[in-house]
């Protein structure tokens, strides 16, 4: 996922799919938000990082033990540079 654009994709094409359940079931909904905000964007960005050689192996838990961890630390690599 070193393509900005590839990596937009894929952080975004769950998001009908949870707009969807929202409608229809509120649980399902809920836990689909949580699943995307903690364990779908944790690997996403954690994976975009390992690619871009910003963190190392051994820190790639840290994605998910900590929240936010990646996506406050790294914002600009993530989101603006290729």
């Amino acid at each position: 996922m070193k393509n900005l654009l590839i990596y937009y994709i894929a952080i975004l094409l769950p998001i009908p799919l949870i707009a969807w359940s929202a409608y229809h079931n509120g649980m399902v909904f809920l836990v689909l938000l949580l699943s995307y905000a903690m364990i779908y964007r944790g690997f996403t960005d954690g994976k975009r990082l390992l690619e871009k050689r910003l963190i190392r192996k051994s820190d790639f838990w840290k994605v998910f033990v900590i929240p936010f961890w990646a996506r406050g630390r790294y914002f600009i690599e993530l989101y603006f540079k290729k």
